[in-house]
């Protein structure tokens, strides 16, 4: 038997789904995958190219992709029998997401996990969420908005409002915002900032998910990466219903593109038989069976247009499709991640006025001078 190791991150939205999947490939092939999981810092705490040669599969988060690239981390999945099914998955892509697992004309990942920045809220306690700006300070100057913004998120909801400003983070060397409608972008934040709960500011979107599904205090997050698990009956006592962001400047585009998507490692006991488990969990009938019946969230079409899947969720899929489809991509270099990790910081800390926006801007300017960037 056939005996590969995997790693992802430790919740049933990135574990549980992944365990089962594999458990009907190894009674359909004999190949058997034994995945570890490790909290989503763990990608932070050691070298990409470290976790992949310990490792003959892994699930990680697109922004990666360049600096493994770079590093010979990965095998590109591509020119190994399996360039039909890649064109077909491509054209399958919920927005960016199949392509941003590409770098440097070979496909190094495949987005199996889709997701944004959307909104979300208690269809039990509010019929009609706010559907643009003035509605989401509105509600939540009367205390009933939630928002996630410790230091990853704060970056991500600046970008978000940034994109549908008009002006979504470049590739061009050097750059990173438009000063002018990160400026305005700020704005924003700081007047929702000032309306949610202090405690947001060290939370995550699976913590201010749990503040809506388990009080109801709360009826409305406007930008919080969707957890398809809150919407499914049975995760929590209340379920949560998810739409598309507020409409802005360019109506509901420019949300953040997050997800997760499979990797072969470069140093894989046996590189055939990873990229075809890789192939297999990115096909429609896996992503819209085992995948999602075992807690996932499915990266491509045939998924999120499902209607099994969409009565089972909520309208999940298709309630924050146009969401995905616009979403802004973050910038395609190896030295973003670093950047990201000095960024959100920041981003936080002017939140908090620890420090001004023109700080922050420059701060930004300064490194993304220094790390994003191309030798």
């Amino acid at each position: 038997m056939t005996v590969l190791r995997g790693m992802t991150w430790d919740h049933p939205r990135g574990y549980e789904c992944i365990v089962a999947a594999s458990a009907e490939y190894a009674r359909t092939t004999g190949v058997e995958i034994r995945w570890e999981k490790h909290p989503l810092s763990a990608f932070e705490e050691a070298p990409i190219e470290q976790l992949a040669a310990h490792n003959d599969l892994m699930v990680m988060d697109h922004p990666h992709i360049p600096q493994a690239a770079e590093a010979g981390a990965f095998a590109p999945l591509d020119g190994h029998g399996h360039d039909d099914a890649l064109a077909a998955l491509a054209a399958q892509s919920v927005g960016a997401s199949h392509a941003t697992y590409a770098y440097d004309g070979r496909q190094y990942g495949l987005a199996t996990d889709a997701a944004a920045q959307v909104a979300v809220y208690r269809p039990d306690l509010i019929a009609d969420p706010p559907r643009d700006w003035d509605a989401v300070l509105e509600l939540a100057a009367e205390g009933r908005v939630v928002w996630p913004s410790n230091a990853v998120h704060a970056l991500s909801s600046l970008v978000t409002l940034t994109a549908n400003d008009g002006a979504p983070p470049t590739s061009e060397p050097g750059v990173f915002l438009d000063e002018e409608a990160a400026r305005g972008a700020l704005e924003t934040m700081h007047r929702l900032a000032e309306l949610v709960p202090q405690e947001n500011l060290s939370q995550n979107p699976i913590d201010v998910a749990e503040m809506l599904a388990t009080s109801d205090t709360y009826v409305y997050a406007p930008l919080s990466y969707g957890y398809v698990n809150y919407s499914r009956p049975g995760f929590r006592a209340n379920r949560l219903q998810h739409i598309d962001i507020p409409a802005g400047a360019s109506g509901v585009s420019g949300s953040q593109l997050g997800g997760a998507g499979i990797a072969v490692s470069a140093s894989a006991r046996d590189l055939d038989a990873a990229r075809a488990f890789a192939i297999w969990l990115a096909s429609p009938d896996v992503q819209r069976g085992v995948y999602y019946d075992g807690g996932g969230q499915p990266g491509y079409a045939p998924a999120w247009d499902d209607d099994r899947l969409n009565d089972d969720s909520l309208d999940f899929f298709r309630g924050t499709r146009a969401t995905l489809e616009g979403a802004s991509v973050r910038p395609r270099f190896s030295g973003w991640p670093e950047f990201q990790n000095w960024a959100s910081v920041w981003a936080n800390q002017a939140l908090r006025r620890e420090i001004t926006d023109e700080e922050l801007l420059r701060r930004f300017r300064d490194a993304a001078e220094e790390l994003l960037t191309r030798d």
